[in-house]
């Protein structure tokens, strides 16, 4: 598959997700440099893969559906990205990012790799967004074709309010 970066066309070379199979596992960390695999997360999870937080796409991306958790009760949202642990923590505190977990892919970039989002050429996730049910199937696939577009809101959002 094939992906707009910063103008220039890229291929992503790892296998696509699709809907109906079995989430792949990773390996990221968390705020605390703890490991995080799928079989930590639980109930119906969204993974929002981004190329950074501290990009203008991915901090309204996030700052939305960190808005949108409150009102969808047992769903839990993850972003995911190569950006070291602390550059989450602390972008998060400034923006007051709450409800959105955030997980660093930066070292194994296994879930880049596992999810055909691992954009080789400059080390960092595109744009994409999967949502997992309760028995980790994959229920939501969305890749953006341009890693600057946002993602499709209202269809993640309409899927997880059901």
């Amino acid at each position: 598959m094939k992906v707009i970066f910063d103008g220039v066309e890229l291929e992503l070379k790892d296998k696509e997700v699709v809907v109906g199979q079995d989430a792949p596992d990773f390996e990221v960390v968390d705020s605390e440099l703890r490991k995080v695999t799928l079989k930590d997360t639980k109930g119906k999870r969204v993974f929002l893969a981004v190329p950074s937080v501290d990009t203008p796409v991915c901090d309204m991306e996030i700052r939305r559906f960190n808005k949108e958790a409150a009102s969808l009760g047992d769903v839990t949202i993850y972003t995911i990205s190569a950006d070291l642990p602390f550059a989450q923590s602390r972008w998060c505190g400034n923006a007051g990012v709450d409800k959105v977990i955030t997980l660093s892919d930066y070292n194994s970039r296994t879930f880049g790799k596992n999810y055909g989002v691992f954009i080789e050429e400059v080390a960092l996730l595109s744009r994409a967004v999967f949502v997992v049910d309760e028995n980790n199937k994959v229920i939501y696939v969305e890749y953006s074709k341009d890693a600057s577009d946002h993602p499709d809101y209202d269809s993640v959002l309409e899927l997880l309010r059901k």
